[in-house]
């Protein structure tokens, strides 16, 4: 009789993505393994190398030969931090899944209580939230202000939606896709795609030990805003385009036409009263209706040609199953 050989069950994957990291990843690998050790967990560990140009993947190598639960991911140019994390969610085989920065800020001691939220609680999706933060107002001001307006748009209500230290359950981050620099909002991506149990945990932020801040910058004030804007605009029409375009195409196309009967009325009753009509290209009215009519016939015929689109997507049947019988 044949024995099957029984698999080792993955309680944790942590996935890190790193550019530029090579000082601190021995010391962050170390301070993990030992955590793990400490609780028992069978875990893995998944570095995304996001096309690194120091010697980050020499150090990952090392790492790995030390202890095969350390795996690596390279890129061969930098793509950002949203692939770096797609890719290695997409890798991972633990039950949770936890996400981490290289850069040591975030401490690898939460991992036992974010695992227990996701495992005991009954969480899909854990939040760090870096209460007291070690960043300088220009980047604290900015970060609340881009919380508030998730929080305001999206309805989930966390304090911290940027913070790298977060824990999945495994459907999660294998049912959801994270690209551009969409990593500022996967709660609001995991929420779209049905996991609604979302909570958040206070975490210790660390003062970074080595180097700058890899990931980010500036552009993320202009660009962050803007993904916000598009993920909820995607999130809720992305199947039903022309509910939207159509929608206020036929509003602001109405308003023309109201606009035109207006200059008609007016242009009837200046006759009936046997005066001299002015013009009708004079009126304000004539050039609002022009205008509304024709962005009107624009707007719909987007969300017709949006609609043709959408109906050859590859896409436009795929919907979340949660469980079968």
């Amino acid at each position: 009789m044949a024995i099957e050989e029984k698999k080792e069950i993955l309680q944790i994957s942590v996935v890190i993505p790193l550019y530029n990291e090579e000082e601190s990843l021995e010391e962050l690998c170390a301070w993990i393994e030992r955590v793990m050790a400490d609780n028992n967990f069978t875990y893995e560990v998944i570095m995304v190398d996001d096309g690194s140009a120091d010697s980050s993947w020499d150090v990952i190598r090392k790492i790995h030969e030390h202890n095969n639960c350390f795996h690596g991911i390279r890129f061969r140019r930098n793509y950002g931090k949203s692939a770096a994390l797609n890719t290695g969610f997409h890798a991972s085989k633990g039950d949770v899944v936890i996400t981490m920065d290289a850069d040591m800020q975030d401490s690898p001691d939460e991992i036992p209580e974010l695992y227990k939220m996701i495992k005991e609680d009954g969480y899909d999706l854990v939040s760090g939230w870096k209460k007291v933060r070690l960043d300088p107002l220009s980047k604290t001001i900015p970060t609340k202000l881009f919380n508030w307006a998730t929080y305001k748009m999206s309805g989930i209500k966390l304090h911290d939606f940027n913070c790298g230290l977060k824990s999945y359950r495994s459907k999660v981050v294998h049912s959801i896709e994270v690209y551009g620099e969409m990593h500022r909002y996967i709660p609001v991506i995991a929420k779209q795609a049905g996991f609604k149990r979302i909570g958040e945990k206070i975490v210790q932020h660390r003062a970074r030990k080595f180097g700058i801040t890899k990931f980010g910058g500036i552009a993320r004030f202009i660009n962050g805003p803007l993904d916000l804007l598009s993920i909820s605009f995607v999130g809720k029409f992305s199947k039903k385009p022309m509910h939207f375009f159509g929608s206020i195409g036929m509003i602001v196309f109405l308003l023309g036409i109201v606009a035109v009967v207006v200059l008609g009325i007016e242009k009837f009753s200046v006759l009936r009263a046997g005066m001299a009509a002015p013009l009708v290209a004079n009126s304000p009215y004539f050039y609002f209706a022009l205008v509304c009519i024709i962005v009107g016939v624009q707007l719909f015929l987007t969300g017709f040609l949006a609609e043709l689109v959408g109906r050859n997507s590859s896409t436009r049947n795929q919907y979340f199953i949660d469980e079968e019988l």
